[in-house]
């Protein structure tokens, strides 16, 4: 016998639920509440293998409802049946941790189905929720993908710009010197000591293998370095 506890502010959904349930043996309604505050008293004190809930209740919701047992290490697992079919309110609902979420409109046949999958310990969405969840996951593929695409566009576009991996410091010292400024020239631009600058110009040098400025000059323009 699977105990069930029906949590729903309005009696007449209650009802509802408890008088299809009374034609089958497999279930027993052994409480009803009509919040979430409600119900945690009467679920720790009954025990009920599943937990069958609305989402929009007074003082307490369905979803902080579902948090709450999580957090006291309750075993009892939890349908949401719901009018809400947003995006928001199922996402909210899985990740507080509900096994289950139906909506409203759902058939008699779907409802004892889903009561049947989340009592043998696995997860029931409805197909209507399932659409909407597989959807959801598209999108953020989707703009992963997209986000992904853009990164590597920029990461394409900053080699082609910089095909010697040259550092901020190496590249402000290529534009200068090609300028025809001496090293004590850049290190004053730059405020920094001229050994440094005759440091960064020789990396300069030696990453792109040249041995002058001219030469310096001709490998920036021919790799697209230069404005």
């Amino acid at each position: 016998m699977i105990k069930i506890v029906l949590v729903d502010d309005h009696f007449m959904v209650r009802d509802g639920i408890r008088a299809i349930l009374e034609d089958e043996d497999r279930y027993s309604v052994i409480g009803e509440a009509s919040n979430g505050i409600e119900a945690i008293g009467l679920i720790k004190s009954l025990s009920p293998d599943i937990v069958v809930c609305d989402i929009s209740m007074p003082e307490m919701s369905g979803i902080e409802l579902v948090q709450k047992l999580a957090s006291l290490g309750l075993s009892t697992r939890t349908i949401m049946l719901s009018m809400h079919d947003s995006d928001e309110y199922i996402l909210q609902s899985i990740n507080a941790g509900a096994e289950g979420y139906l909506l409203k409109g759902a058939s008699k046949q779907e409802f004892l189905k889903a009561l049947s999958i989340v009592s043998n310990g696995e997860k029931y969405f409805s197909g209507d929720v399932s659409s909407i969840l597989v959807k959801k996951i598209r999108n953020r593929e989707s703009e992963e993908s997209s986000s992904k695409s853009s990164k590597s566009k920029k990461q394409i576009q900053l080699l082609l710009n910089n095909p010697f991996d040259l550092t901020k410091r190496e590249s402000q010292i290529l534009h200068l010197a090609i300028s025809g400024k001496t090293n004590k020239d850049i290190a004053s631009e730059l405020n920094i000591s001229k050994r440094t600058t005759e440091v960064h110009r020789f990396n300069l040098m030696k990453k792109m293998g040249v041995k002058n400025v001219l030469e310096l000059s001709n490998k920036a323009r021919e790799h697209g370095m230069l404005p």
